[in-house]
């Protein structure tokens, strides 16, 4: 009788500066969970110009086995290099599912990567289950307000998972997995890397903020901001954030904006005024202790993650509140 061969799990690490992103523990958090449901064999895949070191870093805290493919053109991230490299290791082992992070360079060359393995590719997962046998990924639609559950009729499947969506997966006592590297020649055809630069802001407020109230388009109008502000006055220590919408418009700095894109922020209270509660900005704003949401959409994707829903109108919300808070500061 033959044996069945069991399946493997590529889990595809995101670092930066020789240092593995949180979202590499997070992916495999979801890469067990999917072994749970379809037993398999996973892998850690590490590529980069100097990725040994880092590749038994990853398999110290994991104890998963790593491939660390060192590629010299890669001192530099470039998409059709990932592309390129790992389309050819999975026509070699044959992986039947890819993770990668819901993130800025995740979404560079995933759908890319699906196209030329001619695999199925689910992006912005925040979940899983199991239904007929099949594993079904949920993600969201229309900003938030339907969570669809979709499953593929083939493999390989392709997906990228939302920031924030699972535990990271730290074992206490895991035995250090096995490291293969691998060194690999790869110059790309069509683009190249010329540098990097730091974002022109390094103000760190957002992200040490103990009290972050953040605008979305809902409040309306720019002169709304001004009601933001006033409410983020009168706790110590909080800043202001935006989605990404109000940066793009130019009523914040791209320093304030919070989400997949922007900050990932962590404060003890979050206050949402006007956000709908997409997953690109669920994504920077999940690990907050205490989250309040003001929104007049009674079926706003917030209120799914807040612990205090307020369904009003903020210009009315706001002043009301900041007339009582100052009854009670006389």
């Amino acid at each position: 009788m033959r044996k069945a061969v069991q399946k493997l799990i590529f889990i595809i690490a995101e670092h930066h500066e020789n240092k593995a992103k949180s979202v590499v523990f997070e992916l495999a958090a979801c890469a067990y969970k999917i072994k749970r449901i379809c037993p398999a064999e996973i892998k850690v895949i590490i590529l980069g110009s100097e990725t040994e070191k880092l590749s038994f870093e990853i398999t110290h805290a994991t104890g998963l086995d790593a491939v660390a493919i060192e590629i010299n053109e890669l001192a530099l991230y470039n998409a059709e290099i990932y592309k390129t490299v790992i389309n050819n290791l999975a026509a070699e082992l044959s992986p039947s599912f890819i993770i990668i992070g819901h993130t800025p360079r995740g979404l560079d060359f995933a759908s890319g990567l699906a196209v030329a393995m001619k695999a199925a590719c689910i992006t912005g997962v925040e979940g899983l289950s199991e239904a007929g046998g099949k594993i079904c990924f949920k993600r969201q639609m229309f900003y938030g307000k339907i969570n669809a559950h979709i499953t593929a009729d083939s493999e390989p499947v392709i997906i990228t998972v939302q920031p924030g969506t699972f535990e990271p997966y730290k074992p206490d006592n895991a035995s250090p997995g096995r490291v293969e590297t691998r060194r690999v020649e790869c110059t790309p055809k069509f683009t190249r890397a010329k540098g990097s630069r730091r974002c022109k802001f390094q103000d760190s407020s957002i992200s040490e903020a103990k009290v972050i109230v953040s605008a979305g388009n809902g409040i309306g109008a720019k002169e709304n901001l001004d009601l933001i502000y006033r409410l983020a006055d009168i706790f110590p220590g909080s800043a202001v954030g935006g989605s990404r919408i109000l940066i793009d418009r130019g009523w914040l700095e791209y320093r304030q904006q919070i989400g997949l894109t922007g900050a990932q922020v962590a404060p003890e209270l979050y206050i949402a005024c006007g956000i709908s509660g997409a997953s690109q900005h669920l994504a920077g704003m999940r690990g907050s202790g205490f989250i309040v949401s003001i929104n007049k959409d009674p079926g706003a994707a917030i209120f799914n993650e807040s612990d205090v829903c307020v369904v009003e109108d903020i210009k009315k919300f706001i002043p009301a509140f900041l007339e009582e808070y100052g009854k009670r500061e006389i």
